[in-house]
């Protein structure tokens, strides 16, 4: 996977495979300390010890559909190329937390991508589901949750075509204004 975004992406799939009713995602950058750091948390069934000891392996995998899983081991693998690690935290019926921790300034860290259009994705892809996102870039941050949005809209669907619009140039916006009004 050649964006981070990518791999976000690959990762609330896997929270929505385990079930997963919240989902968080948090982003954030740091110059200061020279991180990047990735973190999903969701609600979902979890896993025992044992199972998050092979997490990592790619012939390990929880689906049915074929017997190889790559995400996770891909994300391990830029993220300890780049200078940080991936852990993993999770207990059965609690859910799951994956971290991925990246040095910010290696020259060999895949760029984030387009998270916007990401988390667009996310929340028009799947309106069942309670999603947070927080981004943060030095002391800027930018949240959106889509409870808030839900409450706002009422009975209007993510994927009406002007809820579309307005939630693609709201992502787009507030993304570039963590980066001082430019596109990442």
């Amino acid at each position: 996977m050649h964006e981070l975004s990518l791999h976000i992406l690959d990762l609330v799939q896997n929270s929505l495979e385990a079930g997963a009713q919240t989902i968080w995602l948090g982003i954030v950058e740091d110059a200061e300390a020279d991180k990047l750091t990735i973190r999903i948390t969701d609600d979902g069934k979890g896993m025992d010890e044992a199972t998050v000891s092979r997490a990592t392996d790619p012939f390990v995998t929880g689906r049915t559909t074929r017997k190889v899983g790559l995400g996770l081991p891909l994300i391990q693998m830029t993220a300890t190329q780049c200078g940080g690690h991936l852990s993993i935290a999770s207990k059965p019926g609690q859910g799951t937390t994956v971290e991925a921790v990246y040095q910010l300034s290696h020259w060999d860290r895949p760029p984030l991508g387009n998270v916007a259009d990401t988390i667009k994705t996310i929340i028009v892809a799947n309106p069942g589901i309670t999603f947070y996102y927080l981004h943060r870039v030095g002391h800027k941050a930018f949240f959106v949750s889509t409870q808030e949005l839900k409450e706002i809209l009422g009975d209007i669907p993510f994927s009406h075509p002007e809820v579309l619009a307005w939630l693609d140039n709201y992502l787009k916006e507030n993304t570039a204004n963590l980066y001082g009004g430019v596109q990442p």
